[in-house]
């Protein structure tokens, strides 16, 4: 069911049962009120009639009839029966409606039990104990309340057409408020039907003043741009990691065409060694980018204690091999305590990030020495890789994170403006920043954070 339809639904149901509760509750009320109002009348008939029968002395049939004379005009085809003590009639008003429970009536009057009030075939029956000047008197009154009806047959009437009245008018205000509150969701749905990753996405804008659909409105736009970052991300990280790729497997083919034309077996088992070496650094590279594939599906990365300084240590050692001629000097800024180099992380992307920083120190240096600083700031573990060659322009530093994007100072080297971009969301996914820095015009700083809690 749409929004539209539970919206015109829930409000017209539950208006239309509240306003005919109300209205069935008002009839109620003065169904009690008439019923209530009419008796009181009723006994207070009696007891004028009894009052005027005890200040005559004597009875008589002239006298009686002057009563009735009087009396019978009060209240609409009313029979009034007036008992003494003895619950013998003495008095008997001269229409000819008759009382069939008078002797019941009777029977349940008495000084504990003063007013009887009852019902028999729409006319009301009051019985009354009374005393008066010492003597006990019983009076029972029947009558019908003819105005007391009339009043209530035509609110009842008044009431259905009200109901009536009031649910047709609710069923069109909810028909035309649903589809006021509705209109701009409907427009938004049609907007989004169509939506094509592939084509250029032009944020949506909303004309209605809700709060609540500007804000609809604007995350759905921030939702579409992480989506496009996302899809280009994964579209581009397809084509750098095939990239990535085709060059060592190429060299481990080569190897192997080499190895099998290759007669001398110390050369043959270099070869292999070689191929190893090439298959566990290919092996690597499709572990890191699997484990960040898994990360953006919302799975938890498989973490450990790493020692940030060893790693690093490590990753130099494993570089000399590459690069034989090249040196990294590793400083501690201050005393450190074991516990403020080990953070929880993933191993193989964090020295997936910190190979390629330190391949980058190698890449864009004037000489053949980097410098690494390693300190404890403010509850974060600072490192710092520095070398000395062509710097990043202050115009280019906001984009140097963005995709493809590739500084002045690499215009003569190969790659596709990705390394940057990976390593900054290795980092990010271990609760880290990475920031670009220049203290001068020879001179790169990549400072890496990575918080110690």
């Amino acid at each position: 069911m749409g929004i539209r339809n539970k919206i015109l639904l829930y409000f017209s149901l539950v208006s239309i049962v509240l306003s005919g509760a109300a209205l069935f509750f008002i009839y109620s009320f003065f169904y009690d009120f008439r019923l209530n109002e009419f008796q009181q009348r009723q006994k207070e008939k009696i007891l004028s009639t009894l009052n005027l029968l005890a200040e005559i002395q004597q009875i008589d049939n002239s006298i009686l009839e002057a009563i009735d004379q009087l009396k019978i005009n009060d209240i609409y085809d009313e029979k009034l029966l007036l008992f003494n003590s003895k619950k013998e009639l003495i008095y008997s008003s001269i229409d000819d409606t008759p009382v069939i429970i008078s002797k019941k009536i009777l029977e349940n009057l008495n000084i504990h039990n003063r007013f009887v009030v009852t019902t028999e075939n729409n006319y009301d029956v009051v019985g009354a104990y009374i005393e008066k000047k010492g003597d006990v008197f019983y009076g029972i009154s029947k009558a019908y309340d003819i105005s007391g009806f009339s009043k209530l047959h035509y609110l009842r009437n008044i009431t259905i057409i009200a109901f009536i009245g009031i649910s047709i008018i609710i069923l069109f205000v909810s028909f035309y408020l649903s589809g006021i509150i509705t209109k701009p969701l409907i427009a938004l749905t049609n907007k989004i039907k169509d939506f094509n990753i592939e084509q250029k996405y032009l944020p949506l804008e909303s004309n209605d003043n809700t709060q609540e659909l500007t804000i609809l409105v604007s995350q759905f736009n921030l939702l579409m741009q992480k989506i496009r970052e996302a899809y280009s991300f994964q579209k581009h990280a397809v084509h750098h990691i095939s990239h990535e790729l085709k060059t060592p497997i190429s060299v481990l083919v080569s190897n192997l065409e080499k190895a099998e034309k290759e007669k001398d077996i110390e050369k043959i088992r270099l070869i292999v060694a070689e191929q190893k070496e090439n298959s566990k650094s290919l092996g690597d590279i499709i572990n890191a980018l699997l484990e960040i594939s898994k990360s953006e599906t919302g799975k938890e990365l498989i973490k450990s204690s790493i020692r940030i300084d060893e790693l690093i240590f490590d990753i130099s050692e494993e570089l000399k091999y590459i690069y034989p001629d090249f040196i990294f000097s590793i400083e501690y800024k201050q005393a450190n305590d074991e516990n403020s180099l080990i953070i929880k992380g993933n191993e193989s992307l964090i020295k997936s990030a910190f190979t390629n920083l330190m391949q980058n120190c190698i890449k864009y240096s004037d000489g053949n020495v980097a410098q690494i600083t390693i300190s404890c700031v403010n509850e974060e573990l600072v490192l710092s890789f520095i070398n000395q060659g062509e710097t990043i322009s202050t115009a280019e530093i906001p984009f140097l994170f963005q995709h493809f994007f590739r500084g002045g100072n690499s215009k003569n080297e190969k790659g596709f403006g990705l390394g940057l971009v990976f390593i900054n969301k290795i980092i990010e996914l271990h609760g880290g920043k990475i920031l670009y820095q220049t203290d001068n015009i020879r001179t790169n700083i990549f400072e890496v954070k990575f918080p110690l809690s």
